[in-house]
């Protein structure tokens, strides 16, 4: 499988109170659609799998969030590209190995853009970040 696109449908980041005391972050990404696209690359036309995904970080107590809404498009052989779509038809669901592909690259992308967000709104960062230890 090979990315051939990404991109954000939708971003959205709010404040609703100040922060005081704890705050737990529930990070969330799932998979809403799939759906066939037909690519022309070169001189034919190849088949590809779009994947409509929402990533959110909720804010507890109720301060705040972030939700992502996107697409990631795969390529892949015609035959692969039925089998998945057939096993998302059926029961909304994908094979382990593209599953872990796709929401793999999804993370790496929406954690980048949660991270940015969060700093803009001020909200704690929705990842733990790492940290410097001074020894004394």
């Amino acid at each position: 499988m090979t990315v051939v696109g990404f991109h954000f449908a939708s971003v959205n980041a709010e404040k609703k109170e100040p922060i005081k005391g704890k705050v737990n972050i529930n990070n969330n990404v799932a998979i809403k659609k799939v759906d066939e696209k037909e690519l022309a690359l070169g001189d034919g036309k190849h088949k590809a799998l779009n994947f409509s995904f929402e990533f959110t970080s909720n804010y507890e107590p109720k301060i705040g969030g972030i939700t992502l809404l996107g697409e990631i498009m795969f390529m892949e052989d015609s035959k692969k590209v039925k089998d998945i779509l057939a096993g998302w038809k059926k029961n909304q669901s994908l094979p382990k190995d593209v599953a872990g592909r796709i929401l793999n690259t999804v993370l790496n992308k929406c954690n980048v853009q949660a991270l940015i967000l969060a700093d803009q709104v001020g909200l704690p960062p929705p990842i733990p970040l790492p940290k410097v230890k001074a020894d004394n």
